[in-house]
């Protein structure tokens, strides 16, 4: 599902990211952790396409996402990367349904057949009766669910969370860790997440160590 060949990447005169090899397999659910500063975000940001590394290739679901021009890469990323950030960046003004129909309205879908999917994916995630509602009238968990749903509109292969369950209470968070599994099983998701939590690195299927830029063995 996602191959990652040498991966490096520097900011000036800071290699953050070393000469990153991974493998990813279909509906794996992988922990990424390390401390501040090992290169994970940009790990994450450089699989999901929203950066380049300096050297390396990145291949997503059989695609070297390297040889794309920039319309084939932003096309791609919208129908097969869908993101889940730790404080949601849903969009204040949109109620949850808009906010989760919009990467299928970019992805030129119908505003009815969006409409449709999106509808199907909150009441998935029982959030049917929150449809009208904007963010600021959302819990912290009701949020990121949206979130979530927004992310599954367009049945992306892989799902990458950027410490999906940091801004979250145990309840929520226990709450979410649940339905990345329910996810998985039902929707075959691959999911790759960097976290802290230890609970959640703790029962996913294979959790990869980063420090200083580097893979862990």
């Amino acid at each position: 599902m996602i191959q990652t060949q040498g991966i490096t990447k520097s900011f000036g005169t800071l290699q953050v990211l070393k000469g990153i090899d991974l493998t990813i397999e279909k509906s794996e659910i992988v922990a990424i952790i390390g401390p501040s500063g090992a290169g994970k975000t940009t790990l994450l940001q450089i699989i999901g396409t929203l950066d380049s590394p300096d050297s390396g290739r990145l291949i997503i679901n059989g695609t070297e996402t390297g040889r794309l021009k920039d319309k084939e890469l932003a096309a791609f990323r919208n129908k097969n990367i869908g993101f889940v950030f730790q404080f949601h960046q849903l969009l204040p003004e949109f109620t949850a349904l808009e906010n989760v129909m919009i990467p299928a309205l970019i992805a030129k879908e119908k505003p009815g057949v969006a409409e449709k999917r999106a509808k199907e994916m909150l009441d998935f995630l029982k959030l049917s009766d929150r449809m009208g509602h904007k963010p600021a009238e959302l819990s912290g968990g009701e949020k990121q669910r949206v979130a979530v749903a927004r992310a599954l509109i367009n049945n992306p292969a892989v799902i990458l969370a950027d410490e999906p369950s940091g801004s979250l209470d145990t309840k929520n968070k226990e709450e979410l860790h649940a339905l990345f599994f329910e996810l998985r099983e039902q929707m075959k998701q691959t999911f790759v997440i960097v976290t802290h939590d230890e609970q959640l690195a703790s029962n996913v299927d294979r959790v990869i160590h980063i420090k200083d830029g580097v893979v862990l063995e």
